[in-house]
C-alpha cells in the first residue's frame, strides 16, 4: 500500500462533501498538472490511503483520509467543452488527462492545520511541507503517514 495527499478546496469539495457522495464515492477530477496526473495514472493503485487535504481556505490542513477505490481512467471532465476543466486537446483516443476514484474512510479527530505540520521535527522533509511544492497530489511515505495520525 502506497500513501498520498490530495488537496481540494474545501468551499469546492470538502471531505464532508466526499462523505455525503452515494457510497462516499467520487472521481478526482481536473488535475492539470503532468506530474500529479503522472502519479496518478501509474502510481495510484486501489487500496492506497490518502490524507484528504483542505487547501486554500482559511485554516489549510489535513481533514480526513480516503481510499483509492479506482484506478486511473480517462477524466471526462477534459472533453467537455462546459467544463472548467476542458482541454481541445484531449480525445477519446489520447486522453490526456486522468483521474481515480476515491472513497471517503473518516474524518480525522480534528484538522491538522499545516502550521502544526511545518512545527514537526520529523516531516521537515514531507513534500507539501517543502518550499515550491505546489501539486495537488503527493506521495507521503509511511513514517509521515504515522506521525500525522499520531498527531490527531
Amino acid at each position: 500500500m502506497q500513501y498520498w495527499l490530495m488537496k481540494s478546496e474545501p468551499d469546492t469539495f470538502g471531505i464532508d462533501d466526499l462523505a455525503a457522495r452515494p457510497s462516499a464515492t467520487e472521481h478526482w477530477d481536473g488535475v492539470r498538472n503532468y506530474q500529479a496526473r503522472n502519479m496518478m495514472r501509474d502510481q495510484m493503485r486501489v487500496g492506497d490511503r490518502v490524507f484528504f487535504y483542505h487547501s486554500a481556505c482559511k485554516t489549510p490542513g489535513i481533514a480526513g483520509i480516503a481510499e483509492v477505490v479506482r484506478e486511473a481512467y480517462a477524466d471526462h471532465t477534459a472533453r467537455d467543452p462546459d467544463s472548467n476543466y476542458y482541454d481541445p486537446k484531449a480525445s477519446d483516443e489520447e486522453p490526456r488527462w486522468y483521474m481515480v476514484d476515491v472513497k471517503f474512510v473518516r474524518k480525522l479527530k480534528r484538522l491538522i492545520p499545516l502550521s502544526e505540520l511545518k512545527a514537526h521535527p520529523a516531516l521537515r522533509d514531507m513534500a507539501l511541507l517543502k518550499k515550491g511544492n505546489r501539486l495537488s497530489i503527493m506521495p507521503i511515505d509511511a513514517a509521515d503517514w504515522q506521525t500525522i495520525l499520531a498527531m490527531e
